[in-house]
C-alpha cells in the first residue's frame, strides 16, 4: 500500500482516505484512486458511476440515500470546502441514527467512503466547491429517499457560521426525520 493513508471512525464501516501527494516546484501529483490499494485497505468495492457537482458557499446538499439500489460512495473535494457528513441508516447497527463529519477540501485532500445504507449530505463553507464521487450503483431518481439535515434525533452539528444562509432544493427542506423514517422503512 503506502500510497493512501486510511482512518477508521467512531462508526464502523465510515473511512477517511488521504493520499500519498508528491509535490515539487512545479506543483504536485496524487492517485486519487487506484482498485489495488483500496483493496488492501478494505474498500473493494467496484464503482460504476462519477458524478461532479459544483455550488456556492451555503449550499447544503442531503442527506440523502437510495431506497432499493444503495450505493456505496468515495467522495471528495477538488476545488474549496465542505463538511461532509454522513448517517447510519443501517438496521440492525449499533450507531443506527448515529452521525460522522469530516471537514474534506482541496488542500487536505481527504476522501470520506461512505458505505451503503448510509444518509449523506454537506455544506459548502469556502465561497465556491466543486464537490466529485464515485459510487457502485446507478442513481434512480425514483429511488431516492432523505432524513432533513436539522433533525434533532440525529444531531449533526453542522459548522455553519453567524450569518450564514443556507441554500437548499425545496426538496431537501421537506424531508421527514429519522423517527418517522424508521417507523415507515423498518416498520418500528
Amino acid at each position: 500500500m503506502g500510497k493512501i493513508t486510511v482512518e477508521t471512525c467512531d462508526i464502523e464501516g465510515l473511512k477517511i482516505i488521504t493520499p500519498t501527494v508528491l509535490g515539487d516546484a512545479r506543483g504536485y501529483f496524487c492517485e486519487t484512486y487506484n482498485y489495488n490499494d483500496y483493496k488492501e485497505a478494505g474498500i473493494p468495492q467496484i464503482f460504476v458511476q462519477d458524478n461532479q457537482s459544483a455550488s456556492k458557499k451555503g449550499v447544503l446538499r442531503g442527506l440523502h440515500f437510495q431506497k432499493e439500489f444503495p450505493q456505496d460512495k468515495l467522495v471528495r473535494v477538488i476545488r474549496g470546502e465542505v463538511f461532509d457528513v454522513a448517517v447510519d441508516l443501517r438496521e440492525g447497527s449499533e450507531t443506527f441514527g448515529k452521525w460522522y463529519g469530516v471537514l474534506l477540501s482541496e488542500e487536505n485532500k481527504k476522501q470520506f467512503f461512505v458505505p451503503k445504507n448510509f444518509a449523506h449530505g454537506f455544506l459548502v463553507l469556502s465561497d465556491y466547491a466543486e464537490f466529485c464521487y464515485k459510487c457502485t450503483e446507478f442513481y434512480y431518481p425514483n429511488d431516492q429517499g432523505g432524513l432533513i439535515y436539522n433533525d434533532p434525533d440525529i444531531g449533526v452539528e453542522w459548522p455553519i457560521p453567524e450569518g450564514m444562509e443556507l441554500i437548499m432544493a425545496e426538496r431537501d427542506t421537506k424531508w421527514e426525520g429519522i423517527a418517522q423514517y424508521k417507523k415507515n422503512s423498518l416498520g418500528r
